[in-house]
């Protein structure tokens, strides 16, 4: 019994000694791979909240007036046949710049010029009926001097003669109107433009009464652009004309990255549109090098006035919460501090602060949606605490990288 109970006390001395020196060799591992473990960087509110910045400044921003336009040509011409033959040539091609006068189509004018021998030699017939007749007049007025002849006889010669006049006088019409067609015959572009596709063939017979026409030029310089803008805005732009302001309109493409033109406000439409609550204006643009095309849409901007000496910031640093209009500050320390602003007038990726900052200011214009009041900054370039963009005019703001 004895010896039973000191071999089990034993074998349990020899698991308790295992165990604790599994424990020990587990426990020393782990902490030595603790050690090697490599170092984790600082969290990313200790460094701070990468940021691009720039300092506000002052300058001149411009008051626009935007709307989406439609390019419409001064003049757009179909050009049609005036009298009805054979089409024998065209002298256009396809797309081409046309200049006013040019010869564009020729129509078959041997019928034309047979009516017009036809008039004239009706005309040299009519011409000898009233030089006999007028021969006759003068014996038959002696005649009646004598009182050889009853005065009937000589009424009836005068109104002869006058019949042949006017005989004459339709001979002359016939020969204008033959002469006119065969003119008709040659068809000339009404105006300087563009032609476009060709829509009769050489060889059809054409009609002055034809709907189509043979093609169809448009005017491209100067050319205009039609845009809406709200009746709100209408007083302001008519108190600038009564003045005799002259107001530039720029011209944008869809994205309104590219200028395509600068031209000036030529008119405003006579009425406001009840459905959409705007007014039409038409600006019209030299359109030297064509970069505008019939039909195509734009973004239309009408500069009304100039703010001269504003805060400017860019357009991306303004945030809007429940309170209104704010921007991020990047203070001394490295923080950035919410200030509330009121903005004005926007050109391009620029916006004018009319209250809450002044010149000189770092103002957060990228990476703002993870700043918080107080939190730590870091700035992309330190250059950006020098003001480096206070001279900037206008255009989008340089990033700090």
């Amino acid at each position: 019994m004895i010896r039973s109970l000191s071999r089990r006390w034993w074998i349990w001395l020899l698991l308790a000694s295992v165990l604790v020196i599994g424990s020990y060799v587990f426990l020393a591992k782990g902490g030595k791979a603790q050690s090697d473990a490599p170092k984790q960087p600082l969290s990313a509110a200790a460094r701070g909240v990468p940021v691009a910045a720039s300092a506000a400044r002052k300058g001149d921003v411009g008051v626009y007036l935007s709307g989406l336009g439609t390019v419409t040509p001064v003049n757009t011409v179909t050009v049609k046949s005036r009298v009805d033959g054979e089409l024998i040539n065209v002298f256009f091609r396809e797309g081409q710049i046309v200049k006013e006068g040019d010869t564009l189509a020729q129509i078959d004018p041997r019928p034309f010029q047979v009516q017009l021998t036809q008039a004239e030699g009706q005309m040299v017939r009519d011409q000898a009926l009233l030089k006999n007749a007028q021969l006759d007049l003068q014996r038959y007025r002696v005649l009646a001097a004598q009182d050889s002849i009853p005065r009937q006889q000589l009424d009836t010669q005068e109104y002869l003669v006058h019949q042949y006049e006017g005989a004459v006088k339709t001979d002359q019409g016939n020969i204008d109107n033959a002469k006119l067609q065969l003119t008709y015959s040659r068809i000339t572009s009404p105006l300087s433009g563009r032609v476009g596709l060709r829509l009769v063939d050489p060889g059809n017979i054409v009609h002055a009464t034809d709907a189509n026409g043979l093609a169809v030029i448009t005017q491209l310089q100067p050319i205009t652009v039609v845009f809406p803008i709200p009746e709100d805005n209408l007083s302001e732009v008519l108190g600038r004309l009564k003045k005799g302001a002259h107001l530039t309109v720029e011209a944008y493409d869809r994205e309104q990255k590219q200028k395509l033109a600068t031209g000036y406000l030529l008119t405003i439409d006579n009425l406001i549109d009840p459905a959409t609550g705007t007014v039409k204006f038409k600006a019209i643009f030299p359109n030297k090098d064509n970069e505008l095309f019939p039909n195509q849409f734009v973004n239309a901007r009408l500069l009304v006035k100039m703010e001269s000496g504003v805060i400017i910031v860019p357009a991306s640093a303004i945030q809007r919460g429940p309170h209104g209009t704010f921007v991020y500050v990047v203070k001394a320390d490295h923080t950035a501090g919410v200030r509330p602003v009121t903005t004005g007038a926007a050109d391009n990726n620029d916006i004018s602060v009319t209250a809450g900052l002044v010149a000189g200011e770092l103002v957060v214009f990228d990476g703002a949606e993870r700043l918080r009041e107080g939190s730590k900054v870091e700035l992309r370039d330190q250059n950006a605490r020098n003001g480096r963009n206070n001279g900037q005019k206008g255009g989008a703001p340089q990033r700090l990288n």
